[in-house]
């Protein structure tokens, strides 16, 4: 994703489908896209299906130049009726939240969770007091990597947005079922009407064995992802991409090199299960000197390859 312009937000919108309804719904997304793409404001949306166990939401991010811009799409008859043709597919209500860009705690992550607070009437000043303390304790969790709060926006959001990141899933859950904070949220009942709250997982955890729902470590993940996509990239761009898209076909490098990188996500789909379990031993130690040793192997296939590469 670009860098975020000044001014610019994401609205996080976080939906849960029915049961065989993931390919319709998927449709009407895409469909959606294009007609937000034509909204004056509108920059880029990313999509994350659902990962089970951790993360069983749809999560949509949208990102406009200014607040005005998302409100305005947000309250435009185009989204309504939009939205109108997708309500039989969805369980419960959807999570919707406006997020600044640009400062720390923005998804994605490689876990996070996003926690909405409504709070009962004339409570906001005991909330806030009970939120700083809830922040200083949860900032000393083992994997803790950024928090934020958002408050509401009357029209539009009415409830206070936290957005909470851990390093793995394992330090999230630790941090969510612990005793400290067991004891702050019951603390917090005198003054919240209504709280909940969704993770959020990003990165190529599909692609990885996980035992016990686990996902290997995000930069882990990355480190195996490039040694399976550099080569494959490479390749098809020396066999294919140019000598017969480009050279013999005549296509424009823009839609060649689009076809290229469609080509090589789906061999990554296979390359990549297949890598991680050749490398099992390794994306699933936490002992240091396996880590260590699994590390050198990696930045020696990287080496090897790219002194075959030059000489191709």
């Amino acid at each position: 994703m670009s860098a975020a312009p000044e001014g610019s937000v994401t609205i996080v919108t976080q939906t849960r489908v029915l049961k065989g309804h993931d390919h319709a719904f998927a449709d009407w997304q895409e469909a959606t896209k294009r007609v937000i793409t034509g909204f004056p404001g509108f920059i880029e949306q990313s999509v994350a299906p659902p990962a089970p166990p951790a993360q069983v939401d749809w999560v949509i991010l949208q990102r406009f130049a200014s607040t005005e811009a998302a409100v305005g799409w947000l309250k435009s008859p185009e989204r309504l009726a939009r939205i109108s043709g997708v309500q039989h597919m969805l369980a419960g209500r959807d999570d919707v939240h406006l997020v600044r860009d640009g400062a720390a705690g923005v998804l994605p992550s490689p876990v996070s969770v996003v926690i909405s607070t409504r709070l009962k009437s004339g409570q906001e000043a005991a909330y806030r007091a009970w939120e700083q303390r809830m922040t200083a304790l949860q900032s000393r969790a083992p994997g803790f990597e950024g928090y934020r709060l958002e408050a509401p926006i009357p029209g539009v959001q009415e409830d206070f947005l936290a957005i909470l990141r851990f390093d793995t899933q394992e330090h999230l859950e630790t941090w969510l079922g612990s005793p400290q904070r067991a004891a702050m949220l019951e603390e917090a009942r005198a003054f919240i009407d209504e709280f909940h709250t969704r993770t959020v997982r990003t990165g190529f955890e599909q692609w990885f064995s996980a035992p016990k729902g686990k996902p290997p470590a995000p930069w882990k993940q990355n480190m195996l992802v490039l040694l399976v996509l550099y080569p494959v990239v490479f390749l098809f761009g020396q066999l294919v991409q140019i000598p017969l898209l480009i050279d013999r076909a005549g296509l424009p490098f823009a839609v060649a090199l689009f076809v290229g990188n469609g080509a090589s996500v789906l061999m990554l789909a296979r390359l990549v299960p297949w890598a991680s379990r050749r490398f099992s031993w390794w994306v699933q130690s936490p002992a240091p000197r396996t880590n260590a040793l699994g590390v050198g192997v990696i930045l020696a296939l990287y080496a090897a390859m790219i002194a075959a590469f030059v000489r191709f």
